[in-house]
């Protein structure tokens, strides 16, 4: 993977800056040694991701931009230079796929929530990192070029007013709908966090409005509801990760949902999720590092393990909503050990 002397120095001098009154070690930043699988595993996901990667710069198709915003993430979450590496071209396309898909009257990346809060978190980790001035190539149709930030801002209002039409105080699947979920929230809110640690203005009461949503599906035992309370939804370990990545992300790790829901995940680091694992892993391998590094090891060494052996002779993994889906969230699951993108710090 390339990464050059350039953008390696960008980079050390962005973390260091400090987002949102937060600058994070360098000590804890590069960790410990990286198993020797990820690095094998991620080159040939990769590939895999530039091979599949469509001509309009999008994976899968154009009303899936969350997709393409994970897609894009994993080829930043590693090192790779946006602007100069190999892979620039590709990095470019998604992040212009992203914008031009975005509806310009609202401000929404369709198809649903979902991939609303996936493409806000991904913009935001390409913003700053960036060069703007490479980054159009004048084939996009008129009145869909905008720069990161302005269509940035456009999602966060249209988060915004859809939160307050929202009687739950979260997300569901549609910016009208009036009932929330802890996934779809979880993803949303992930990506105003990221959008806020960018330095991008997100109101502190929206941020506080849904992680009192979650809070109130999060039990004393660490499960997290679906929907519709405590009783709702069945087990899931994913919803616990989430909940546990966004109270510590929001600077929430003193109240007792923090810590009921991380001490649920960190006792259960064998837990296999038979329904859409790569989503838990990808959740799982953020929520463990924030909450417990300790635990992240010991769980980082096994599923690199593990992946090593699922992995596609092509380089992907197969996935719930396709193989680019599975990849890049696999792929994203291990990005903790380069710690490149700016929500990886540890908060």
């Amino acid at each position: 993977m390339s990464r050059s002397p350039h953008f390696l120095a960008l980079f050390f001098l962005t973390v260091s800056l400090p987002l949102s009154g937060y600058t994070q070690d360098p000590s804890i930043r590069l960790g410990n040694e990286i198993p020797p699988e990820v690095d094998t595993i991620y080159e040939r996901g990769l590939g895999y991701l530039s091979r599949a990667q469509s001509e309009d710069g999008s994976w899968r198709s154009r009303t899936e931009h969350g997709i393409t915003g994970i897609c894009l993430m994993a080829f930043l979450a590693s090192g790779e230079d946006p602007n100069f590496g190999s892979y620039r071209h590709h990095i470019k396309g998604a992040i212009r796929s992203i914008i031009t898909g975005q509806e310009t009257d609202t401000g929404f990346f369709p198809n649903s929530m979902y991939h609303h809060g996936f493409a806000m978190l991904a913009l935001a980790e390409a913003y700053g990192v960036v060069d703007e001035e490479m980054l159009w190539d004048g084939t996009e149709k008129e009145g869909t070029r905008r720069s990161i930030a302005e269509s940035l801002e456009l999602a966060i209002q249209l988060t915004v007013t859809a939160q307050q039409a929202n009687r739950w105080g979260g997300w569901r699947y549609s910016p009208t709908s009036t009932d929330a979920d802890t996934s779809v929230t979880g993803s949303v809110l992930m990506g105003l966090l990221a959008c806020r640690n960018a330095g991008l203005e997100v109101p502190d009461a929206v941020i506080e409005t849904a992680i009192t949503y979650m809070q109130r599906n999060t039990a004393s035992s660490g499960f997290v509801a679906y929907s519709g309370g405590l009783g709702g939804g069945g087990e899931s370990m994913a919803r616990s990760a989430v909940a546990t990545l966004v109270y510590a992300v929001s600077h929430k790790r003193e109240t007792t949902e923090f810590i009921a829901a991380l001490t649920h995940i960190g006792d259960r680091l064998d837990h296999i999720e038979t329904a859409h694992t790569q989503y838990f892993y990808y959740y799982m391998a953020q929520a463990l590092y924030q909450g417990n590094p300790e635990s992240w090891e010991k769980w980082n060494r096994s599923t690199a393990t593990a992946l090593a052996e699922q992995q596609s002779a092509d380089g992907s993994f197969p996935g719930s909503y396709g193989e680019a889906y599975g990849t890049a969230m696999s792929l994203l699951s291990l990005a903790l050990n380069y710690r490149f993108l700016p929500i990886y710090e540890r908060f």
